[in-house]
C-alpha cells in the first residue's frame, strides 16, 4: 500500500510470527506475508477488545 508505514510490535518473537500495524492506523497484515491480504479495522475497538481479553482462549 503506497504511503503506508508498517510497524511490528517490540514484543514480536524472533521467528517473525506477528502482525504489523499501519501508520496511519487502521490496517493490519501478517508480517510473514507483506504482499498478502490486509485487514481494515476499527483499531480503537480492536485494541479495547484485546485489552479486555476478548480473544483469550
Amino acid at each position: 500500500m503506497n504511503g503506508t508505514t508498517w510497524r511490528k510490535s517490540s514484543y514480536s518473537n524472533a521467528n517473525g510470527n506477528c502482525v504489523e500495524l499501519s501508520d496511519p492506523r487502521g490496517l493490519i497484515r501478517d508480517s510473514k506475508d507483506p504482499e498478502g491480504p490486509v485487514l481494515s479495522v476499527d483499531i480503537t475497538g480492536f485494541l479495547r477488545a484485546v485489552k479486555t481479553g476478548r480473544f483469550e482462549r
